[in-house]
C-alpha cells in the first residue's frame, strides 16, 4: 500500500471530497490528486494534517509502521467478535 492510496482511502472513509480537503489543507485540488496518485510525495505536515483532518490517524501511524491498516482493523473485529 503506498502512501496515496492511504491518503485517498482515509479521505473517502470520512466522506470528503478532493476540493474540501484542498481547501481545508491550504492546497489546489490537482494537487491532492496527484499526491493520491502517488505522482507527488507527500510531506509529513499534509500526511499529519490529512490524517487529522479526516479522522483517521490510526491509519496514518499504522501505515508509518508499515502494518496494512485494514488487516489491523480486521484482527480488532476478530479479537472483539464483531467479525
Amino acid at each position: 500500500m503506498t502512501a496515496g492510496t492511504i491518503l485517498r482511502h482515509c479521505r473517502e472513509k470520512a466522506g470528503i471530497s478532493q476540493v474540501k480537503l484542498a481547501r481545508l489543507l491550504n492546497r489546489t485540488q490537482s494537487s491532492i490528486s496527484k499526491l493520491e496518485k502517488d505522482q507527488n510525495p507527500v510531506d509529513t505536515d499534509t500526511f499529519r494534517d490529512w490524517t487529522r483532518i479526516t479522522n483517521q490517524m490510526e491509519a496514518g501511524i499504522a501505515f508509518l509502521y508499515g502494518v496494512d491498516p485494514a488487516s489491523v482493523i480486521q484482527t480488532i473485529l476478530q479479537v472483539s467478535g464483531a467479525a
